[in-house]
């Protein structure tokens, strides 16, 4: 095995450092902040105390929806490669890959390790798991940005859009140029390679070369049929998945009894969420709540009913989403480990090497 070059772990660990510092920084300054809100807190406390159960309820289940939705996009990118998984066993995944990634270090790096994984367990080949992987990330960042452009021109008719247009074409430009890279393969493939030699460069990983590992994942992708229906299926899923976890904002906002403020409420959102997608902190914690709270106090929501809105959104989105995705976590590795001890027990016995046998040793035996 070989070891990690000098100057790369260098590299390595003074981005780690820098991502340490900031990341104290970071939270210094939303302490700062809060410490300067405890008023709209305190309100926004009261508002939680008197909250509508149905509503509530409402916000718990289209949350969970929004999960299936996800796990349904997963399910039909693995079926163009041959791959029929269930709809349960993928929402799992989907639980547990999203609470790693929202309460580890590096958390999105190693819930797609995991994902990848889990992705092999269900049959897929190498390439068919990291195009899988892949796609779901174009597709879930062009889903954000159309319903970020939608929330732009309803904004737009009203000449409240502010500086957020610029941004959200941008964003949604290059999420066309990426999904049409996953039907030119050459290109992606090229940009791959580049890709992983600009990490092994940086970090060391990948250790093996990068012409190799895009030569295996050409070749794993030669059986992919990936077909307009599965395109327009695919971002009918992400669209569904973001259009869901909105209306558990919405129905938040129902939940502590104050009015939605509707004309700015998908351009708020989307910035929310792109925000959250930084790699500030994990899962977006601080970012989101506080670009949240700020864009919909601007369009016209109440202060401390819309700070009290939006932290019942994320109660219910984030810190009630990690306990639950961690307990599939756990499920899924106890059942992987339970199928591969029946594996082992049930697997036949190599045969014997008659190479490896050893031959009697003739000289002490005593003739008869």
């Amino acid at each position: 095995m070989s070891a990690v070059p000098p100057r790369a772990g260098r590299r390595k660990r003074t981005w780690q450092f820098v991502r340490f510092v900031g990341g104290i920084a970071l939270g210094g300054v939303a302490l700062w902040a809060v410490s300067g809100h405890r008023g709209e807190l305190a309100g926004a406390s009261s508002e939680l105390s008197h909250l509508d159960p149905a509503w509530l309820a409402l916000a718990i289940v289209v949350e969970a929806l929004s999960l299936v939705a996800f796990a349904r996009m997963d399910q039909r990118l693995l079926r163009c490669g041959g791959i029929r998984a269930g709809t349960g066993r993928l929402t799992a995944i989907s639980f547990a890959a999203g609470a790693i990634a929202s309460s580890l270090p590096a958390g999105p790096v190693v819930s797609s390790a995991f994902g990848f994984r889990q992705f092999r367990r269900l049959g897929a080949s190498d390439g068919l798991a990291a195009w899988a992987l892949l796609a779901t990330l174009v597709f879930s960042a062009l889903g954000l940005a159309l319903l970020a452009t939608v929330g732009v021109v309803v904004a737009e008719r009203q000449g409240s859009a502010f500086d957020l247009v610029g941004v959200t074409v941008a964003i949604l430009g290059a999420a066309l140029v990426a999904t049409a890279l996953l039907y030119q393969k050459r290109a992606l493939f090229r940009i791959l390679r580049r890709s992983l030699q600009v990490s092994h460069r940086i970090t060391g990983f990948p250790r093996r070369p990068g012409d190799d590992i895009v030569s295996s994942i050409a070749a794993s992708l030669s059986e992919v049929d990936f077909r307009s229906r599965d395109l327009l299926d695919v971002l009918a899923w992400s669209i569904a998945n973001w259009a869901l976890d909105c209306s558990c904002l919405v129905f938040a906002f129902l939940a502590v009894g104050a009015g939605v403020p509707w004309s700015g409420l998908l351009l708020a959102y989307g910035a929310g969420q792109l925000a959250a997608n930084l790699p500030i902190t994990p899962g977006g914690l601080g970012v989101v709540e506080g670009s949240l709270v700020i864009a919909l106090v601007a369009y016209g929501g109440g202060q401390v009913s819309t700070v009290a809105a939006v932290l019942l959104y994320r109660i219910v989105s984030f810190w009630g989403f990690l306990p639950v995705g961690w307990l599939f976590w756990a499920g899924l590795t106890w059942t992987n480990r339970r199928a591969d001890e029946v594996a082992a027990l049930t697997a036949d016995p190599p045969a014997p090497d008659p190479l490896s046998i050893p031959s009697r040793d003739r000289s002490s035996e005593v003739p008869q």
